[in-house]
């Protein structure tokens, strides 16, 4: 029955709830409880007929299976989760229909499968049968490939560990053994686009250094010579003398004495670009036991229109701050020592391995560790060798007694070394640090200078064999002043020899990496740091572990030092010099330093 209340007419009683069932939010807002609670009988979806979607096909007609009795081949869903997620007024039906879905109901009257669906079936069970056993094999085939590369590996790295092991004579000691290891480093594969990738940029720094020394020598002596020299206060002088009157066109004397020369004068100094050019480059080093005067970064220039020798240090504080010094002042040199003492430099001293000498006493702005010593002694480690010999094309030097007599030297120091190379074959890192302490134990007066009888007393204690004719030669030949005594480093480089300048090079170049401070030693503590021995072949191969292989080296190094916290350059190189004398090969003996200390 229809009512009416104040006019409006009455709807029916479902259209009524379903009215102010949703008019309720629009005034309230949103509340807590779901729009599905306040409508508690929701229309209910009617099941959907699939008999009318099958094939036309005969085998595959399945209308007359009913619907209810499907067989559901799905897994059925969590129903604890499931039903927390109902709504209440529904969770009775729900649980219902879950029900029956939980019961796996088959046909009685499900019909065969037809001969197609059969050969369909077994047709795809053999393509997967084949697939996986395909699969099977190719993985099995790829396993059995990795374990030959990596046994054919192994094996050629134990073949190496045994003939290494069988070169090593019976009467080698522990610490000669663990010195050996080190070598081993060498037997990695040589990475030739690294190392020359490496080795170029190594180049490109080195000669942007060398072009930085040459044009601040340049400027030193084309902008500051004239300046410098004496003749100008003389002739400046003479001119404030004279009286002079005063005169409009001249300006006053006080404007006049601000000028720092008169640069229409001639004098002897002056030099133009073209005389300078005509000049050989060469870099050196410091023959030093001292590691902050060994490591000193020295470029030299001989300039051949007057017989002149500069040489430049090279400073470079932090990344970006250098700095270019004179280290000797352009001026004419001679010999301090040797056959040719008192001689005059020449083009002919020019040439890599040989020694400059000079007195400390002729040049105040040395370095006090320097000074200490009589003698300043340089090397050249690298020469300008397409300069070299274009200059000695135009210059014609002969071949005199004293060439002579120094080549005769050399012979005979060639022969000592040839005879003790077997002795300190396998044995040259013990005998090389044990030589090195032996000697500074000797040294009281620190000056490095010992006399004949401590040589001696030296060579037997170490079983170095040397014939009494060949140290006779080779003492007077060393002592050619005449004093008795002679320096131990010199004695030491002429009977046993020293590595070239190449091999020394990188040698400097970890120890400077580790004396980031410059103090001349490094500590202990920090060489355990740097060193890395990931690399080395017997951890690679697991027969021995970093430490084992890191401790090793610790404990040759420290048995090479007077000072069992530090290592000095001496110590550090000493150590290197014994290694070298076992490897034949440069870049091998490079790859020796490269590995563990990453320069």
């Amino acid at each position: 029955m229809d009512l009416e209340v104040k006019g409006i007419a009455a709807a029916p009683r479902s259209q009524t709830q379903s009215f102010s069932g949703r008019k309720k939010p629009l005034q309230q807002g949103w509340t807590s409880k779901p729009w599905a609670i306040q409508n508690p009988c929701l229309p209910v979806v009617p099941p959907l007929d699939l008999g009318s979607l099958v094939d036309s096909d005969d085998e595959d007609d399945f209308s007359h299976i009913p619907l209810s009795t499907a067989h559901i081949h799905s897994d059925p869903p969590n129903l604890s989760s499931a039903l927390d997620w109902v709504i209440p007024c529904q969770r009775a039906y729900t649980q219902q229909h879950l029900s029956e879905l939980e019961q796996d109901i088959i046909p009685e009257d499900l019909p065969a499968p037809t001969g197609k669906y059969k050969l369909k079936y077994q047709q795809y069970k053999t393509e997967m049968e084949e697939g996986y056993k395909q699969y099977s094999q190719r993985n099995a085939e790829k396993a059995k490939s990795n374990i030959t590369h990596q046994l054919s590996l192994r094996n050629k790295i134990d073949d190496k560990c045994v003939q290494w092991e069988e070169a090593v004579t019976a009467d080698l000691t522990t610490l000669d053994r663990k010195a050996l290891l080190q070598q081993r480093y060498a037997d990695n594969p040589h990475h030739a686009q690294h190392s020359t990738r490496k080795s170029n940029a190594e180049t490109v720094a080195a000669e942007k250094k060398k072009q930085t020394v040459a044009e601040q020598v340049m400027i030193d002596h084309l902008c500051r010579a004239v300046i410098s020299d004496p003749e100008q206060n003389l002739t400046t002088e003479k001119k404030e003398g004279v009286c002079i009157l005063p005169d409009s066109n001249i300006a006053p004397l006080r404007c006049r004495k601000r000028t720092l020369h008169e640069t229409k004068i001639r004098t002897h100094s002056t030099l133009t670009e073209n005389m300078l050019s005509h000049k050989v480059q060469f870099d050196g080093r410091i023959i030093s036991r001292n590691g902050r005067d060994a490591c000193r970064e020295l470029v030299g220039f001989f300039f051949l229109h007057d017989q002149s020798l500069t040489i430049y240090e090279y400073r470079q504080f932090g990344k970006n701050r250098t700095n270019v010094l004179p280290f000797i002042q352009k001026k004419i040199y001679s010999h301090q020592r040797g056959r040719r003492k008192g001689k005059q430099y020449q083009l002919g001293d020019f040439y890599i391995g040989a020694n400059l000498t000079f007195l400390s006493s002729d040049h105040p702005r040395l370095p006090k560790s320097i000074k200490e010593n009589t003698l300043l002694i340089l090397r050249i480690t690298n020469i300008d060798q397409i300069a070299l010999d274009s200059l000695r094309t135009d210059s014609v030097e002969h071949e005199d007694d004293i060439t002579r007599q120094e080549a005769d030297d050399s012979l005979v120091f060639k022969a000592i070394q040839d005879e003790l190379k077997g002795q300190l074959h396998k044995r040259g890192v013990r005998i090389l640090t044990g030589l090195g302490k032996y000697f500074r134990q000797l040294d009281k007066e620190g000056n490095g200078l010992l006399d004949k009888a401590d040589f001696k007393q030296a060579l037997k204690v170490f079983h170095l064999e040397v014939s009494e004719k060949d140290f006779e030669s080779s003492w007077l030949i060393l002592n050619d002043n005449g004093s008795g005594r002679v320096d131990y480093g010199d004695f030491r480089r002429a009977i046993i020899g020293e590595m070239n300048e190449y091999r020394k090079s990188f040698v400097r170049k970890a120890f400077m990496k580790l004396d980031f401070n410059k103090t001349g030693s490094v500590p202990i503590i920090d060489i355990r740091k740097c060193y890395c021995a990931k690399k080395h072949p017997q951890v690679i191969s697991g027969h021995s572990t970093e430490e084992e292989i890191k401790l090793s080296f610790l404990e040759t190094l420290q048995g090479a030092c007077s000072k069992s916290e530090e290592v000095s350059y001496g110590e550090f190189e000493d150590y290197y010099e014994g290694i070298s004398i076992g490897v034949v090969d440069d870049e091998d003996f490079v790859t020796i330093l490269r590995t563990p200390w990453g320069i």
